[in-house]
């Protein structure tokens, strides 16, 4: 399984990504989607909306289960994915393309809390035994 070097990960299986622009995108991980199954609806948090670290903001649905999304960091939300509402199963061809929303962060220090690739790969080995 690939777990891109240039994101950060949590232990609730979210990815986060520092955009050029300051803003961080947000999605969930690769894993996340192989465990859930085929992607069936996805509801994004509102632009706009306050989030604070590990706020539930967003569900996704696969043909298995739904699983809540949280904010990996605080932040507003500046831009939802609208694509995913008619096409939830991106999420299943490329997890890490098919990002949920956009935050405008409080703090980006929050980032540097968050695991890198090798930490993920980690927390992954230890959830399998």
């Amino acid at each position: 399984m690939s777990i891109p070097n240039n994101l950060k990960y949590t232990k609730s299986h979210e990815w986060v990504r520092l955009e050029d622009d300051g803003t961080a995108t947000i999605g969930i991980t690769q894993h996340a989607q192989e465990l859930l199954g085929d992607m069936v609806f996805v509801e994004t948090p509102a632009v706009g909306r306050q989030l604070k670290q590990s706020d539930e903001c967003a569900v996704v649905e696969s043909v298995k289960a739904a699983a809540d999304v949280y904010a990996p960091i605080t932040g507003e939300v500046t831009a939802a994915n609208q694509e995913l509402a008619s096409a939830p199963e991106k999420i299943n061809q490329d997890a890490y393309a098919a990002w949920l929303f956009r935050l405008k962060p409080a703090n980006t220090a929050d980032l540097e809390k968050l695991l890198d690739s090798a930490g993920y790969q980690k927390l992954l080995e230890s959830e399998d035994h």
